[in-house]
């Protein structure tokens, strides 16, 4: 665990029953060598007691902004600068919903706002509660600010149900910030061009012709590789999501000819390129330059091939230039995914299938296949996108 020696780290406690497991948290984060700050919410002190927190992280735990005792001002804005990673472990749902509201009313929410370090969110509570729409609009709105969701585990509850709720066990979560810590230095100096999103063809001006892509995908992808070093660009078609690292340069396109010329331009200097965007494969040949009027009982929209981006840049790679595609298929998925690897001359292919439940667009999680340029097969569970972008960046990096 040489990756956390030395890393000084925020652990957060709110009010759960899964508190009791922040204690074996905080020691093994003190036995791997990292400097602990305890930063627990009133209701956490239900659940366990602030003296406990602070023999094992060899300091007092904090929890209010003024201590009751010498009056000492603890400044929420000096410990998000001080730290290297905050994590939130357990997260209830009420500092889950704190946190993506900007609802600072405690010392944890303050620090939560003010942090300049990764953020890491664990979140514990009954089933019914960690399904709820608004708890998931939570942790998608945590997501979309760049923070890391420690995925909640199956498994018993404290209300008797079985299902998912359960806090990461403490070992899952060193792991999760051992390997966070590790792959920060992996691609120092290295040039990454990623592609993400959909593209939009213009109908007319008010019309236009995409498909479901969000580019969640895509947006993990560049996070991942920042967050290992590289200089990532990172060429997108209209999304909601925000940039997922300040690091990165992000280039905003909306047509198919947008994101060619776009990548074209920077691919000359990038040693690896992830193409995961969603590119129409026709646009209209004659879009309107004025609003089309329903008049007549039939329409038709006379449409011309785009680009093909993927083997546009594969004929013009070097020896010393690394590509990666994406296939997202719905029949003969290994055969056209074999087919796209080597007709566009890529180093890998990532196949994705709409028939496996919880992959493809728009969801959180993915199940991905990935397939090499020696057609050596390696498949991965459903997993988050965050963890598929870091199975992706260990690839590459290997190859690198």
């Amino acid at each position: 665990m040489e990756a956390l020696r030395g890393k000084r780290i925020i652990v957060g406690v709110s009010g759960s029953i899964a508190a009791y497991k922040s204690a074996l948290l905080v020691r093994l984060l003190v036995k791997a060598g990292a400097d602990v700050q305890v930063i627990m919410t009133e209701s956490a002190k239900a659940f366990i007691t602030p003296l406990t927190l602070a023999t094992l992280a060899k300091r007092p735990a904090l929890s209010t902004f003024v201590a009751d005792t010498n009056g000492v001002w603890h400044n929420h804005v000096e410990l998000g600068l001080w730290a290297d990673a905050l994590v939130v472990a357990p997260a209830s749902a009420r500092t889950l919903a704190r946190c993506a509201t900007a609802l600072c009313d405690d010392l944890l929410s303050a620090t939560y706002l003010s942090a300049k370090c990764p953020v890491f969110f664990a979140p514990a509570m009954d089933l019914d509660m960690y399904r709820h729409p608004a708890t998931l609009e939570n942790l998608d709105r945590l997501r979309r600010f760049g923070n890391h969701i420690i995925q909640a585990e199956h498994g018993e509850l404290a209300s008797g149900l079985v299902g998912e709720g359960r806090l990461a066990e403490p070992e899952t979560i060193v792991q999760t910030l051992e390997r966070h810590f590790s792959r920060q230095e992996l691609l120092v100096g290295k040039s990454i061009l990623i592609t993400a999103g959909p593209t939009q063809e213009a109908i007319d001006p008010v019309r236009y012709i995409s498909n479901h892509s969000t580019g969640k995908m895509g947006f993990a992808i560049a996070r991942a590789f920042a967050l290992a070093g590289a200089d990532v660009t990172l060429v997108c078609g209209p999304t909601y999501l925000a940039t997922p690292e300040p690091t990165i340069k992000r280039i905003n396109v909306h047509s198919a000819q947008d994101m060619y010329e776009a990548t074209a331009l920077a691919f000359s200097t990038a040693h690896v390129t992830i193409l995961n965007a969603a590119v129409a494969d026709y646009t209209p040949a004659h879009p309107a330059t004025e609003k089309i009027k329903k008049k007549e009982p039939t329409f038709a929209v006379e449409l011309t091939k785009t680009v093909d981006i993927a083997a546009t840049l594969g004929a013009r790679k070097r020896t010393d230039q690394l590509m990666m595609g994406f296939a997202l298929e719905t029949n003969n998925e290994r055969e056209n995914a074999l087919g796209k690897l080597h007709r566009k001359n890529l180093d890998w292919i990532v196949l994705n299938s709409l028939r496996d439940a919880g992959a493809g667009f728009g969801h959180d999680t993915n199940k991905i296949t990935v397939i090499n340029r020696q057609e050596v097969v390696t498949e991965f569970d459903l997993k988050t996108k965050d963890e598929v972008a870091a199975d992706l960046l260990l690839i590459i990096a290997q190859k690198l």
